[in-house]
């Protein structure tokens, strides 16, 4: 059971994937290729080679995201493991996704693998902007210095951010717990990170609807939606502390 699991450990660490967003209402990544791209696969727009040759449909997909995700909350799963963390029973969130419903719901111990779609770089002076920006009416793409403003996520074609990643593998070597939540554990290298918990001495829970690759290192599995899992466990906290 996940809430035996979690309170009989000191230090959990919770990874999350797409699942986790798409219980907001958030279309999954590659939902965009239902018509809307013109049966393009979104990785070829997602990557450093449309940014170089395809500058347009690059921005146009990508102020699609950012209106998708700034359309939807965080769920009741973000909001319990910020609960959580308050609390002491979680102790750092690794995340694939780049969205920021952890952050709207108060988690504070975040390490993004895939980057922030909140906010936009300059390729030229690396000023921040907030990620509205490149949303009509303002629609910025270029900076005052000359430089393209881009998302600050990870490009299919770059590496993952050193220092995101380095937190993540720290936390993970570290935890007693790991919790993945919503993530098909499919994409390298954050798909690593659970196994070097487990390698490590952790116990590994997996909650996604469907099979993952990691199953069978995971002392617990369940195929549910994340909200119910995670609301089964608060419930059993709630009982305990009555």
């Amino acid at each position: 059971m996940l809430s035996k699991l979690l309170s009989e450990s000191s230090r959990t660490i919770v990874f999350t994937g797409a699942g986790m967003s798409t219980e907001s209402g958030l279309p999954d990544f590659r939902s965009a290729d239902r018509g809307m791209w013109n049966n393009r696969n979104p990785a070829e727009l997602a990557s450093t080679e449309a940014m170089a040759r395809n500058q347009d449909e690059f921005v146009r997909f990508y102020r699609w995201r950012i209106a998708s995700m700034r359309s939807c909350r965080p769920n009741k799963g973000h909001r319990i493991l910020a609960d959580w963390e308050k609390r002491g029973k979680v102790h750092g969130i690794i995340t694939q996704n780049v969205d920021d419903y952890h952050e709207q719901a108060g988690t504070r111990r975040i390490a993004k693998l895939h980057g922030d779609l909140g906010s936009l770089r300059c390729m030229g002076c690396g000023k921040r902007y907030e990620a509205a920006l490149y949303l009509p009416p303002e629609a910025l793409t270029n900076c005052a210095c000359g430089g393209f403003v881009r998302p600050n996520v990870v490009l299919f074609g770059e590496r993952l951010p050193e220092e995101a990643l380095a937190c993540a593998e720290q936390w993970a070597a570290g935890c007693d717990l790991l919790v993945v939540l919503g993530s098909s554990l499919a994409v390298s290298p954050a798909n690593q990170i659970p196994l070097l918990a487990k390698r490590r001495g952790a116990k590994l829970a997996i909650v996604n609807h469907d099979p993952t690759p990691l199953d069978g290192y995971a002392d617990l599995v369940l195929h549910a939606s994340i909200g119910e899992a995670l609301s089964g466990a608060a419930k059993a906290f709630e009982e305990e502390e009555a």
